[in-house]
């Protein structure tokens, strides 16, 4: 049998390829993306060669790239939170893996695929979701729901039975659950599980705390086309180089951090913290670009779909066709999102400083307290005013009599 595991190269995964081999008497080939999570993954190559993989059943890719150019812009095409808040930093990467993790099975004729997610969590929704949407009869394992090692004592003691290396890392251990790509890094567990304690400063990785920021603000000059950000200051960019910038430049200024209770799809609510600089920059630009640009009622409308696609991608259905259908109308809305964004950036805060397009539907004449030029006839009004009154008229006179 052949198996085609999602591989960090760390404790947990590393105890899943030994198990796999043993249980299953399983093949395995790994797979480790680099998605800008900020540590190097070439060590995963050495650990996956001592677990007795061979070096070409070892996939490590950098897809930073694909990763912003093909998830999260189109997702950023769309103003998309999930919850009010939520910027889907991790919901996001997970299709993507998933993705790679069937091509990769197909690549060496594998009859499954493995991750390291756990019984109670969104992400084996995800890459389960994902995976039997692009390959219908792919067998998935998912060793979390299987074995009995239910507590950190019993994976260290099957690590030391199997002969596992554990690294030892100089100091203090962090307390919590992890996950960072190029988009965010979450925090879980340890004292966030109560939702009445604050998330302790020493917490926070790629942000300062908005009273450390500096006490002069960030001008930032955003370029757009179609939706998306192309340049920053005028210097073009890819979309993996204008995340990394603006996640510099926003955690420098104390920008994107958040602390919220969400509704996990499993059921249960779950309290996160995170860090969201570049992408907390992009929401609040896009925005900015899109209120010149868009039409009234397709923004209207857009706003209005907004929820329930960004419920799709945090339950995991980015690969199915209603998220599809969506996308369509998305990106069909996009055509001229063009332009140019301001941005100020002051302790934790982002606010629009400008904007401009040469597709702008914003019109002056129109707009202006001054003379218009007859280009607004404001006795027009009246008859606006009294057809849109003529039901709430209607029914105060039924309620009266």
């Amino acid at each position: 049998m052949k198996v085609v595991l999602a591989y960090s190269g760390g404790l947990d995964t590393s105890i899943i390829l030994r198990w796999l081999q043993e249980t299953y008497d399983a093949e395995v080939i790994t797979f480790t993306a680099d998605l800008g999570q900020g540590e190097e993954v070439e060590p995963a190559r050495a650990k996956a060669l001592q677990m007795g993989v061979p070096e070409e059943n070892i996939h490590i890719e950098d897809v930073r790239e694909e990763f912003v150019r093909d998830f999260v812009y189109p997702m950023f095409r769309a103003n998309t939170i999930y919850e009010g808040e939520y910027l889907l930093g991790t919901s996001i990467a997970r299709p993507l893996i998933a993705k790679r993790l069937v091509e990769i099975a197909e690549e060496h004729g594998a009859d499954a695929i493995s991750h390291g997610a756990t019984g109670k969590g969104n992400d084996q929704v995800r890459f389960e979701l994902g995976a039997y949407a692009l390959a219908p009869d792919i067998t998935v394992i998912a060793p979390w729901r299987e074995w009995d090692l239910g507590s950190r004592e019993s994976l260290m003691n099957y690590a030391a039975e199997h002969n596992i290396s554990i690294e030892q890392k100089r100091g203090k251990k962090s307390p919590f659950s992890m996950d960072a790509n190029l988009l965010h890094i979450s925090f879980e567990g340890g004292p966030l599980e109560d939702p009445f304690t604050e998330p302790p400063s020493e917490m926070w990785r790629w942000s300062v705390s908005p009273e450390m920021a500096p006490n002069e603000a960030t001008y930032l000059d955003l370029t757009f086309e179609k939706g998306d950000i192309v340049a920053i200051d005028g210097k073009s960019m890819s979309p993996a180089e204008v995340l990394t910038e603006l996640n510099r430049v926003g955690g420098a200024n104390g920008i994107g951090r958040l602390d919220i209770v969400e509704n996990r799809f499993v059921g249960m609510k779950s309290r996160g913290a995170y860090e969201t600089p570049g992408g907390t920059i992009m929401l609040r630009a896009h925005r900015a670009i899109e209120s010149i640009t868009l039409d009234r009622e397709v923004a209207h409308l857009k706003d209005s779909l907004m929820p329930k696609y960004a419920e799709l991608i945090y339950n995991g259905f980015w690969w199915s066709p209603e998220r599809e259908m969506l996308q369509v109308a998305i990106d069909h809305s996009q055509q001229f999102v063009n332009g140019d964004v301001r941005i100020r950036l002051y302790k934790g805060n982002v606010d629009v400083a400008g904007r401009k397009s040469d597709d702008s539907l914003f019109d002056e004449k129109i707009a202006t307290f001054e003379e218009d030029e007859g280009a607004y006839d404001q006795a027009d009004a009246e008859g606006f005013i009294k057809l849109n009154a003529l039901r709430l008229r209607n029914l105060a006179r039924k309620r009266k009599s």
